[in-house]
């Protein structure tokens, strides 16, 4: 089992990517960049690959909207080149407030639209011509509304680090995650609760596999939480740090009826806190909000108490299939935490 981090910030991501290169000497394998609508992730990922030697470098995530497949396939093979073959390209749908809202945007077709990102990023990457008829048509003709129609399909000018890039799909949603575990080659969930999972993915994640190519490797899986070791009430407290975040996500990220966390929460069996918690949210109550995060799931999905509990909880993300354990550490020494928890899980 591998071991990442999310890069967290608050404010100046600067200050948490030059820290990155001390959890690297602790043993941490791979660092996750969001990007949302706040910085966008290449920049910090670039940054992140003159400061580290041997880390990997993961978007987690990039949306297939706002960026072309070109523009994508050049991104990705250019932090592969500048981190020596260390990138990993996260992709995802995002959701229709960040796309429509942020990005202007139609947010239609995730479904194909990622199946046909994947296909030309890694077509690309071999250096074959880009050249769709799908969503996308490349070259644009003037039957498809080109002006001049003196496009032509092209092969990326540059030679890639590698011609294959690992490409890891966000899913939630049945059919996106049966998507990732038909075609790409890892899945990042969010929100992981490892004894329910089965419940929510694992129809999904059968029926993706069922029709996995035989070139691919095994799926990979990329989940966590929070991390604290240490015995004592004040340690299980840091569970309450937490609540911001999956109160953020179950109530805010997206409106009602098109929230896919919330979805997720309700299939977890919380369907009613779920609703309660949304619709505190949306009202801007969000202290009540998150006192109604079910502290089950707050402590299922995290690992935060005594050593021999955060190993418990370690062997049950990977009995639920996780293959890289992604941890935010909850205390004044992150790389002692991660040194630690490597040891555990080598």
């Amino acid at each position: 089992m591998k071991l990442s981090m999310p890069l967290m910030y608050a404010g100046n991501p600067r200050d948490a990517a030059d820290q990155v290169s001390q959890l690297e000497k602790a043993g941490l394998d791979t660092v996750w960049v969001a990007e949302a609508y706040g910085f966008d992730s290449p920049t910090l990922m670039g940054y992140l690959a003159a400061k580290t030697e041997t880390i990997e470098i993961g978007a987690a995530i990039l949306n297939i909207y706002s960026r072309t497949p070109g523009a994508l396939l050049q991104t990705v093979a250019g932090l592969d080149n500048v981190s020596g073959g260390r990138a990993i390209l996260g992709l995802g749908a995002s959701g229709p407030q960040v796309i429509e809202g942020f990005h202007g945007v139609p947010y239609s077709k995730p479904l194909a639209r990622t199946a046909e990102v994947i296909d030309l990023i890694r077509r690309g990457l071999k250096r074959e011509k880009l050249e769709s008829d799908a969503i996308f048509k490349l070259p644009l003709t003037k039957d498809d509304g080109a002006i001049t129609g003196l496009g032509k399909a092209l092969k990326i000018l540059t030679h890639p680090e590698r011609d294959e890039v690992p490409i890891y799909i966000a899913g939630l949603g049945p059919k996106s995650v049966e998507q990732a575990a038909e075609i790409a080659d890892g899945w990042i969930p969010h929100l992981f609760h490892p004894e329910k999972a089965h419940l929510v993915w694992g129809d999904a994640l059968e029926a993706g596999t069922a029709k996995r190519s035989l070139s691919l490797k095994p799926l990979e899986v990329t989940a966590g939480g929070m991390v604290a070791i240490g015995e004592g009430p004040e340690t299980k407290a840091l569970l309450d740090f937490a609540r911001p975040i999956f109160a953020l996500y179950v109530g805010g990220m997206g409106a009602k009826g098109k929230n896919f966390y919330n979805d997720v929460a309700a299939a977890y069996g919380y369907e009613a806190e779920a609703a309660e918690i949304q619709d505190l949210y949306l009202a801007g109550k969000k202290k009540e909000a998150e006192a109604l995060i079910p502290t089950d799931w707050l402590e299922a999905a995290n690992l935060v108490g005594p050593a021999s509990y955060v190993r418990e909880r370690i062997e049950a993300f990977r009995e639920a299939g996780v293959t890289n354990l992604s941890l935010t550490p909850a205390s004044d020494d992150p790389a002692a935490t991660i040194a630690q928890v490597k040891e555990w899980v080598s």
